[in-house]
């Protein structure tokens, strides 16, 4: 059986933080992303930062996560 392997895009996590940003919401696609960025052991803290606040912004209700 073949592990599925994800890789996350360069600058990608920029992108979730500006998008996310802009429309307060997290998309499916945006959590695919972040889920990949977790498992990248190589992630640069500067995204693993960006990453910590996205989800603060969710706990605290600042940014709502699309069901689809």
């Amino acid at each position: 059986m073949n592990k599925m392997q994800m890789q996350l895009l360069p600058g990608a996590i920029a992108e979730i933080l500006a998008s996310a940003a802009d429309t307060g919401v997290l998309t499916l696609g945006d959590r695919y992303g972040l889920m990949a960025a977790v498992l990248d052991e190589t992630l640069e803290e500067q995204d693993r930062r960006a990453i910590d606040r996205l989800l603060r912004a969710v706990v605290r209700g600042r940014l709502q996560v699309s069901l689809n």
